[in-house]
């Protein structure tokens, strides 16, 4: 193997994220933010440059698809390999067991970071050991795949070399885990330490301006050219979407005043793909989720009857998908309402006119509650103090970003994206979002008393009957 002694001649920006690549306090460096910043450059010139530096050492690349890192990144790989001197015969690409080998000892694993309904908890990565890592693309990857693999990295000669475990992720604006892991806390100015984010746009690389400028500009796509050349952020996914992005974010921090009112909104499924999924509610605080797999609906129908009368939630203030399944649990406990979704919507008392009718024009009861639940995330009107993992609080954000209001002929009747292309759009069924639409159903279903005064009912609530 020859010896090799790397030329490195990064970008100011480059440059910054190296500086958080070899001091002791990073573990999670990101970079990126836009198109032609230079980061698959980086991320294969620093693995690179630590397979020489490190003989021995062991490291991964991670996609959310093999095929675009063969495609995409393992060219860049190439090409950085030939800028700095590095013969072919140094290394060697094993594609039975996707990796490359350096004659030195040093590998580099490329890792299909893919989300499998087989394997949700990416378990495939959980006996793997490795110096360090990068994930690139890595708002395309699931955040439980960068929850695993963060775990597996400082357990492959760290010690010997001196190496803080370091995992990199390089990524462009998106709306997904990486916005409020990297981009709000650092825009916010309260990131944590072990993290950071470099921001890079193509102005940053005076190697590529030039040339990214025209083809960032040629893009026809709004929304596409803001993320790639201009690094926005806050843009709005569909001109459909009914929920604010910064709105649902916000709900794991909104401060409202407590009530004494509970509540609790279950969305049943058995022995399915789909989760029992059960709210319990203050007024309109979320403070507890508890989430169920692959049970009957008489264990389900027993865990709710114990879950009221441990937090003395009235029946009358229960509401229960009764659509399929769910049914059975109405049945099983009595008392608690049925939340049948494709039933008419309920028909609104105006407290300024004394029980006068509001028409409303949904189409259906869900797409109702869907809409007024907008509507309370968007003014702030609800907290969720529940203590959710990680995996679980991104699934809403995902969940709450579906829904998006269905274009149609029938311009009298509002709709929403139904549940079929929902699942088709996130690969699993929205159970957490659909307990909290569920939450409005109490907003329409008793009796008006007096306008609400008191803002632990609700913006433009009512007070029911005790």
């Amino acid at each position: 193997m020859q010896t090799i002694t790397p030329t490195i001649k990064p970008t100011y920006k480059q440059h910054l994220c190296y500086e958080k690549l070899y001091d002791k306090v990073t573990l999670f460096p990101g970079f990126g933010g836009g198109a032609g910043g230079g980061k698959s450059w980086l991320g294969c010139e620093w693995e690179i440059t630590n397979c020489y530096r490190y003989p021995g050492s062991k490291w991964f690349i991670a996609r959310n698809e093999l095929k675009r890192i063969m495609g995409s990144t393992y060219q860049t790989f190439r090409k950085v390999c030939k800028f700095h001197g590095i013969p072919e015969s140094d290394w060697h690409l094993d594609g039975k067991y996707n990796w490359i080998i350096f004659k030195n000892g040093s590998q580099i694993d490329l890792l299909d970071a893919k989300y499998l309904p087989s394997d949700p908890m990416y378990e495939r990565f959980g006996s793997l050991e490795y110096t360090g890592g990068w994930i690139e693309e890595a708002g395309e990857v699931h955040f439980m795949a960068f929850d695993v693999l963060k775990t597996r990295v400082g357990r492959h000669m760290n010690i010997e070399f001196g190496l803080t475990p370091k995992l990199l992720c390089t990524f462009n604006p998106t709306k997904a885990w990486i916005y409020r892991v990297f981009y709000k806390p650092w825009k916010d100015n309260n990131m944590s330490p072990e993290y950071s984010f470099i921001q890079a746009l193509y102005r940053d690389n005076e190697f590529t301006a030039d040339s990214y400028e025209k083809q960032l500009n040629s893009i026809s796509d709004r929304i596409t050219k803001l993320r790639l050349r201009d690094g926005v952020w806050e843009y709005e996914d569909s001109d459909t979407a009914l929920i604010e992005y910064d709105a649902i974010i916000d709900l794991f921090s909104n401060s409202i005043v407590p009530s004494p009112l509970k509540y609790l909104t279950a969305d049943v499924a058995r022995y399915g793909s789909d989760r029992v999924t059960m709210g319990r509610w203050r007024g309109l605080d979320l403070y507890k989720v508890d989430i169920k797999t692959k049970q009957g609906i008489d264990v389900t129908s027993d865990q709710l009857t114990q879950i009221l009368f441990e937090d003395h939630i009235p029946r009358s203030f229960t509401v229960v998908d009764d659509d399929g399944v769910g049914g059975g649990v109405v049945d099983n406990v009595r008392g608690v309402k049925g939340f049948v979704n494709g039933s008419s919507p309920i028909a609104l008392k105006d407290p300024t006119k004394w029980k006068a009718v509001v028409k409303q024009n949904y189409s259906n009861l869900k797409t109702q509650c869907a809409y007024m639940l907008a509507e309370k995330i968007n003014n702030h009107e609800i907290a969720i103090t529940a203590e959710l993992s990680d995996a679980d609080k991104d699934m809403l954000i995902e969940e709450l970003q579906q829904i998006r209001k269905k274009i149609t002929n029938d311009a009298a009747k509002l709709q929403i994206i139904g549940k079929d292309e929902v699942k088709e759009n996130i690969g699993r069924s929205p159970d957490i979002s659909d307990m909290m639409i569920m939450r409005m159903y109490f907003f329409l279903d008793r009796p008006v008393m007096f306008v609400a005064r008191d803002p632990i009912i609700g913006h433009g609530g009512v007070k029911p009957f005790a």
